[in-house]
């Protein structure tokens, strides 16, 4: 029997100034991809609702800058606690919503409590600096403080942890937040907002508006909002908000899409590299920004391709499917019908250009009795060239796409020929290569020896080319001067 937390349907509510509020805009189903159950009513709001929330987080903001920072993040250590008593039922709710497995919800659960628990640094990480006697008589100091406003805008594929990137950082800092979920996932931000409330943030500091672009676009018009943070697709990240954020004086962090390679050097650990591999393609049903894409196999040894190619296909043929909940599942469903429509058609896109379909996703075996609608399994190409639309588009799914490379020198290009340039990796036993690697490649987050290369919650979420549309980064330091002013003051008494 599946430990499913959420029992009877969740009728999700807006969260505005310390209030559960229903919503006048239309209802939505939230359904549960393995099982294709409803399993929550989720509101698209209306832009009086969006507005009203936003004035709440402008009421709320002068009493909280004037808090305390060992106030502020009191609050926090309070939410880090709750979070940890309830890390198996967030964990849960995660993969009832959104389908990846119980490992990966409970990674993501840890990783977003790691960015709270971070944030209640911010004694420290806001401190500023001084210096004596810059001239005669005279001291200068810089301290950071809080800004106003900010929005926050999450994604469907990590619908707990990624909204964690910003907000704990924003509010610790002394700023309040109006943070906006995926319609598709929005159950377990109303859990956070839950545990928000019991850890004592006060009315208007924590706000969360379920909805559309009819949000979004309130809070990149709203004059009360002075910053954004958005995690999604690129034409959005670049053609709305980070083009917004700029004709309306905003800050922004926009990250958008990736298209990841994986470089294989012959002398790697190939028994180490290849889970390492099935991870970073499959994990997550390939549904996140720092999955591997295309896999570059380095070398003119056809014999050595071809017996590392046949060990991948044998461990991607044996990933088992199913729900998510199942402890002996390895890949769960991906979000939604729509979003599986859109992988096949890539797949089949694939086959038109001439690459060699060796292993057929769409011919998926499921564990257990559950309906096939969002169901993938992976899917491996072969004979595939850099100007192959599979090669070059983001896919957002459990594709595999394998091209060949010479040397490293040609593998690079490749890596450095694509727009994006998230998270590329290399897999070698060289120093030499890795460095070559690191130094070169056009790349926000590279990996050595790591399949999904996801920096820890003090180290910046980076990102380069059009995977990302900004200046600072979510996590660590970097957020926290993304959310605070830099005020100088230059002081003389006669």
């Amino acid at each position: 029997m599946l430990d499913e937390p959420i029992k009877e349907i969740q009728v999700v509510k807006n969260y505005i100034d310390g209030e559960w509020t229903a919503s006048r805009g239309e209802i939505l189903d939230v359904v549960n991809p393995a099982n294709g159950r409803t399993i929550g009513k989720v509101p698209i709001s209306t832009r009086a609702e969006i507005d009203a929330a936003i004035d709440a987080a402008k009421t709320a903001f002068p009493a909280w800058r004037a808090t305390t920072p060992l106030a502020r993040t009191r609050c926090l250590f309070r939410l880090k606690q709750l979070m940890e008593e309830h890390f198996e039922e967030l964990s849960r709710v995660q993969t009832q919503e959104h389908g990846k497995t119980i490992d990966e919800s409970r990674g993501e659960t840890r990783r977003g409590i790691e960015n709270v628990e971070v944030a209640c640094g911010i004694p420290t990480l806001m401190q500023g600096y001084f210096s004596e006697d810059i001239a005669s008589s005279i001291d200068e100091w810089v301290i950071r403080q809080p800004v106003g406003v900010f929005g926050i805008i999450g994604p469907f594929n990590f619908p707990f942890m990624i909204p964690l990137w910003s907000a704990p950082y924003a509010v610790a800092t002394g700023n309040t937040v109006v943070i906006k979920p995926s319609s598709e996932v929005p159950i377990s931000q109303m859990k956070i907002a839950e545990l928000v409330e019991e850890a004592g943030f006060p009315p208007g500091v924590w706000n969360v508006v379920n909805g559309g672009r009819t949000v979004v676009n309130a809070l990149l018009e709203h004059p009360g909002i002075a910053g954004i943070t958005f995690v999604g697709s690129t034409p959005t990240a670049k053609e709305v908000i980070y083009k917004k954020c700029g004709e309306t004086g905003k800050r922004v962090i926009a990250q958008g899409g990736a298209k990841n390679f994986m470089v294989i050097m012959p002398d790697c650990d190939v028994n180490r590299t290849i889970p390492a591999l099935m991870t970073s393609f499959f994990g997550n049903a390939g549904q996140r920004c720092l999955a591997g894409a295309n896999l570059v196999i380095v070398g003119e040894d056809n014999r050595a391709y071809a017996g590392f190619l046949e060990k991948v296909l044998a461990a991607a043929s044996k990933i088992v499917v199913g729900y998510g909940l199942d402890e002996s599942v390895q890949m769960g469903p991906v979000r939604d019908k729509d979003k599986k429509d859109r992988i096949t058609g890539y797949i089949e896109t694939g086959v038109k250009e001439g690459a060699k379909l060796l292993l057929d996703g769409r011919r998926v075996k499921i564990l257990g009795d559950f309906p096939p609608t969002c169901f993938l399994g992976p899917a491996v190409f072969d004979n595939v060239t850099p100007d192959m639309r599979i090669a070059r588009e983001e896919i957002f799914g459990p594709v595999m796409s394998v091209l060949r490379a010479r040397n490293l020198d040609e593998a690079i290009a490749m890596c450095n020929d694509s727009p994006f340039g998230n998270g590329h990796a290399i897999f070698t036993s060289s120093g030499r290569s890795a460095r070559d690697f690191q130094y070169n490649v056009t790349s926000g987050n590279v990996g050595v020896n790591i399949g999904i290369v996801a920096p820890v919650a003090f180290f910046p979420f980076s990102g380069m080319k059009d995977s990302f549309f900004g200046i600072l980064h979510t996590q660590g330091q970097e957020a926290v001067r993304f959310f605070t002013e830099s005020k100088v003051i230059i002081q003389r008494w006669f």
